[in-house]
């Protein structure tokens, strides 16, 4: 994997039970104009989304209430918050909140229109996995969307992700990994690619699935026992 220091789910779930509390205070700013443009985008579609880390909910309330929306992520600690801003905005577009491994999705295969999944893939322990139940989750016809920081070999800032790679079990996040990782491997066709502020820190990858949209059934977005 390119060299990308492990981490495992232990680590990332203690990582963001840390994180929980502020994360909306700290991060949270630093990804919102990435994330706004990337609602800004799934809006414009139809039918069931499925967000991979929602953690605690942020983007929920941003999506257009035409969409039928699910989240799942691997901190009970960041789901919680999640669970109660679902409560206290009163979004009844949302289909429900689940813990879930994003490397092992319990639906079933083409059972959303649109996947997203922003801020995510530095932080799970094996990316390559996840990627292929994102794809595999999503319609035909439908669309996946990474928005993510992605290392660069070069300049300051290249230097700075490669000293702090081997910190990556502590920070919960892989500060090297770079977007080869995704697109060297992705079965999806990649159809836009688009730096976000600030300062192009962030990138948007936008991936379709061949085919004719699978037409919606109650039952296609449940998770399996």
């Amino acid at each position: 994997m390119n060299g990308i220091v492990r981490i495992d789910e232990q680590s990332v779930i203690k990582a963001y039970a840390r994180w929980a509390p502020v994360y909306d205070f700290s991060f949270g700013p630093v990804a919102d104009a990435g994330r706004k443009r990337a609602i800004d985008i799934i809006n414009q579609r139809e039918g069931s989304l499925l967000e991979v880390g929602v953690g605690t909910g942020v983007a929920l309330p941003r999506y257009a209430p035409h969409l039928t929306v699910t989240g799942i992520d691997l901190s009970p600690d960041m789901l919680r918050i999640a669970r109660q801003r679902v409560r206290e905005k009163r979004l009844s577009n949302i289909a429900g909140i689940y813990e879930m491994d994003a490397s092992d999705l319990r639906f079933d295969d083409a059972a959303f229109d649109t996947v997203v999944a922003m801020y995510v893939m530095t932080v799970v322990p094996d990316p390559v996995k996840v990627l292929k139940e994102l794809e595999r989750v999503c319609a035909p016809g439908g669309e996946v969307v990474i928005v993510n920081h992605f290392a660069q070999d070069h300049g300051l800032r290249g230097w700075v992700e490669s000293f702090m790679a081997p910190a990556a079990r502590a920070l919960g996040w892989h500060p090297d990994f770079r977007a080869e990782t995704i697109t060297d491997i992705a079965t999806l066709d990649l159809v836009d690619t688009v730096k976000l502020k600030p300062f192009g820190l962030f990138t948007m990858l936008r991936f379709r699935k061949a085919g004719e949209t699978v037409p919606d059934t109650p039952e296609k977005a449940a998770p399996a026992a």
